[in-house]
């Protein structure tokens, strides 16, 4: 089949499209995207941008346009169904996103429809594409583990969403959506090794509390019967080493998967005596582990990380379905729809097992935002306003009166105990239209929100481009005042001598990394704005927020790996520009309500109180845990991140990529003072100035490791 012969679309343009899309260009020369449909125009422009497709505002205008061989249905999941119902009487085939419905009618309805079409309808279960999962079955069909006895599966995996948002994701609405999203990973494996689960049985524990009034279980544990094996999945949210593994105990031996990390070993009976069989055995097990270990570590030096474990299962995966659609069928039984049945009939026994309260029906589409209030001339509008200071702002500001309007893409509410002092309005923040209708009455605006791109083209679109709109439609509007977050990262902060203030320019700003670029973009043509046009703006420039509902993971302190290890940009005994959150909210709020200071910026940044290895002594004296950690070279990471750089560029084609300063990496590690007298002396702004009842306030709460 010729290269590019297989017309591809898809629709939902969010985060897990990314993966689909670097899965069919790595794996499916055959295949080409050339449509992208979403509400949100925004995300639809941006991928199919990226990948020479044209973008669509439905799913009914690609497939009335694009004639499509194949679509992707990455949607959130109650859209999952009718959509492929729709797809497939197009004549399309389908590559469904787990889960592939939201019940067992639902997905053999889809099976059933594919069968009437002569289409094929698969779901992605991408962690049966693993190459060790491949080698597993290959294992299992020799005999090297013989009749399974026990299957048992770990799914222990930090939920990062339940600590710091974002509060809206569909999976967080409910007790049941949270399960229909995360068991079909474990229970395809025994699906696909044992057949399908009988006996289903789930317990819960414990509950966690997010905004919006829901209560979400993070410990879970479902037994049940397959084949010949006693099944038992463990599932575990909260902060801790990552563990996703499946072992199987069978008459001849055990094998374990970490499907986490793409590795298989096996266990078998060893043929020594006590002293010689003891030694063998760990003598097999530290081989197995040494080249496993060293085949990732080649893989991911020789792909520049382009072929994770998760980018492999998404890999073979896509490949699977395209091999079958290329074929005329039938589609490989992990992933055909036959198998995506057997695991939703799991799921809903799994579900019924839920106390009543715990397990309303899921909704068929999302909830509509709360009716937005009688605008008024005192009332905010806070865009961004459902993440981490977000949050806090706009209870901040209910907490004096202010009657706010919060614009976010996604249609959850998470301030539902507010009642009408806060209306949810869904909307893109570049939506000229919707910017106006937002902003119609409202006093002051408060742009939070920010970009996460891959490129500066996307962060000149997603960030810069929604900025000037805002600024825009808030002259427009006639609004007394626009409070604008930027970011202490945007300044050069690589020199220990030096006291940043208000007044220090940010300097040359090329080879700054993207976000701290972006920010500073952002300000410059607001600030033209305010100069050329009379938009009374404010700037407001947090420092590393801390506090209740933010993440354990800051990177404003060092590079993570998980939750209990990190290194940090540089030596970590710098005093650090902490600040909590109530106090940023406090800040934001003096700087849209204190007279005359339009045009002026201010750093919201607390007093020097801790460095980074105070903040991670305070944990380990607060908590009880030690977190890992460990000093980073910034002359060495700047020196590594230009050999990543010219390796972009020469084996990925990536002209675009920039290596960025030395300034810059010293600069991650704030080793200049920032001052915050402007801030004090003009808002009367008083952040927390006690360093115990900092470190109490930032780390000595229940939700920083999800208990």
């Amino acid at each position: 089949m010729a290269a590019g012969s297989i017309r591809v679309g898809f629709v939902g343009a969010g985060y897990i499209a990314r993966w689909h899309a670097a899965a069919l260009a790595a794996a499916v020369p055959a295949a080409r995207l050339v449509a992208v449909a979403d509400p949100a125009a925004e995300a639809a422009r941006a991928l199919a941008a990226a990948n020479g497709a044209r973008a669509y505002p439905s799913l009914g205008a690609m497939l009335a346009e694009a004639r499509l061989d194949a679509l992707h249905i990455l949607t959130p999941p109650p859209l999952h169904h009718p959509m492929a119902l729709q797809a497939l009487a197009a004549g399309a085939h389908v590559l469904v996103e787990k889960p592939f419905a939201l019940t067992a009618a639902e997905a053999e309805q889809i099976a059933a429809a594919a069968a009437a079409a002569g289409r094929i309808a698969a779901v992605n279960h991408n962690f049966l594409g693993l190459p060790a999962y491949a080698r597993l079955r290959r294992a299992l069909a020799a005999g090297l583990v013989g009749r399974i006895d026990a299957a048992e599966i770990h799914w222990r995996l930090p939920l990062a969403p339940l600590r710091a948002g974002p509060f809206g994701l569909w999976m967080l609405r409910a007790p049941v959506n949270l399960v229909t999203e995360l068991a079909p990973h474990p229970l395809a494996f025994v699906v696909d090794l044992l057949g399908p689960l009988r006996e289903v049985a789930l317990q819960t524990g414990r509950p966690v509390a997010i905004p919006g009034g829901v209560s979400l279980p993070q410990t879970w544990r479902l037994t049940a019967r397959a084949g010949t094996a006693e099944v038992a999945v463990a599932v575990s949210l909260v902060e801790g080493l990552e563990a996703r593994t499946l072992t199987l105990r069978g008459v001849a031996g055990t094998a374990t998967l970490d499907y986490g990390r793409d590795t298989l070993t096996l266990e078998r009976a060893d043929m020594g005596g006590i002293v010689t069989g003891a030694l063998a055995r760990e003598w097999s097990l530290a081989r197995q582990h040494l080249r496993e270990g060293a085949a990732n570590a080649l893989r991911q030096l020789g792909s520049l990380n382009r072929r994770s474990p998760y980018a492999l299962g998404f890999a073979g995966a896509v490949r699977a379905f395209y091999a079958a659609v290329a074929a005329g069928g039938p589609p490989d039984g992990r992933f055909a729809a036959g198998a995506a049945v057997a695991v939703a009939r799991a799921v809903d026994a799994a579900v019924a097992c839920l106390p009543p309260a715990a397990a309303p029906a899921a909704p068929a589409a999302p909830a509509p935002p709360a009716a937005d209030p009688a605008p008024g001339p005192a009332g905010a509008l806070v865009i961004g306003g459902t993440g981490f200071i977000g949050r806090a702002l706009v209870r901040a500001l209910v907490a004096r009166g202010t009657r706010v309007r919060v614009l976010s893409r996604g249609q959850a509410n998470p301030f539902a105990e507010l009642g009408p002092a806060v209306a949810m309005v869904t909307a893109s923040p570049d939506d000229p239209a919707a910017l106006a209708a937002a902003m119609a009455g409202v006093g002051c605006v408060y742009h939070l929100a920010k970009a996460d791109e891959a490129t500066w083209e996307g962060y000149l679109r997603a960030d810069v481009a929604v900025a000037e709109a805002v600024g825009a439609a808030a002259l427009a509007a006639g609004i007394g005042r626009l409070v604008y977050a930027g970011t202490i990262a945007s300044y050069d902060a690589s020199d220990p001598f030096r006291t940043i203030d208000e007044d220090t320019p940010f300097g040359p700003m090329e080879r700054r990394n993207l976000y701290a670029r972006s920010k500073a973009l952002c300000e410059a043509r607001l600030t033209a704005l305010h100069r050329d046009r009379g938009l009374p703006l404010v700037i407001a420039r947090p420092g590393i927020v801390v506090g209740p509902g933010g993440p354990l993971q800051h990177w404003g302190i060092g590079r993570w790996n998980g939750s209990g290890a990190v290194t940090l940009w540089g030596s970590g005994r710098n005093p650090l520009p902490f600040v909590l959150v109530e106090d940023v909210a406090d800040g934001l709020i003096r700087c849209g309500t204190v007279r005359g200071i339009e045009g002026q910026s201010f750093n919201l940044v607390g007093d020097p109180l801790l460095s980074a290895r105070d903040y991670f002594g305070a944990i380990a004296r607060l908590t009880g845990t030690r977190i890992r950690v460990r000093s980073g070279n910034l002359v060495g990471l700047w020196l590594a991140d230009g050999a990543k750089t010219l390796l972009k560029r020469r084996l990925m084609g990536r002209g675009d990529a920039v290596w960025a300063s030395r300034a810059d990496w010293r600069s991650r590690g704030h080793l200049a003072r920032f001052g915050n007298a402007r801030a004090k002396a003009v808002l009367g702004w008083r952040p927390e100035a006690d360093r115990a009842a900092l470190a109490a306030r930032a780390i000595d709460h229940p939700g920083l490791f999800g208990f």
